[in-house]
């Protein structure tokens, strides 16, 4: 039995065919700076946590989102703050290693043609379409302030 011919494509609009392509790699990440990144006292004795349980969840969204080993997503979160110009204590990989174990991580994310939007606010990180991103911004009940990173 014989293998069937591959197909052949022919582009005949490669320029916009090549904006297209450029456009699949792009990511915004919006962080909300109201958010309770750092942790509030628990009360109990020892050590306290110093970032929040909401900020763990971003950060091991983003791993599972870039497939990242937990030393490489704590170097990617803390330039992402950087970039966005928020001085958060960024989790070490162990605090991440730790904290992961009673955390649930989904990713309620379809593959599509447009950019990702990565919102991440006091209810932790969520990634949504652009649609959903505007009525999140400019819904009338409650202005945000958000802080953009975009990423290509």
């Amino acid at each position: 039995m014989s293998k069937p011919p591959r197909a052949r494509y022919r582009t005949t609009n490669g320029k916009s065919d090549n904006a297209a392509l450029a456009q699949r790699g792009s990511l915004q990440v919006w962080f909300d700076p109201g958010m309770q990144w750092p942790s509030a006292p628990t009360g109990k004795r020892g050590r306290q946590p110093v970032v929040s349980e909401a900020a763990i969840q971003a950060c091991l969204t983003l791993k599972g989102v870039f497939k990242l080993p937990l030393r490489q997503t704590t170097g990617m979160v803390s330039s992402l703050l950087e970039m966005a110009g928020l001085d958060w204590p960024v989790p070490d990989f162990s605090t991440l290693r730790q904290r992961q174990k009673t955390l649930l991580v989904e990713i309620p994310c379809q593959p599509s043609s447009e950019p990702l939007h990565l919102l991440i606010d006091s209810t932790g990180i969520n990634a949504v379409d652009d649609g959903e991103w505007c009525r999140r911004k400019h819904s009338p009940s409650k202005r945000r302030q958000w802080r953009k990173v975009h990423l290509v």
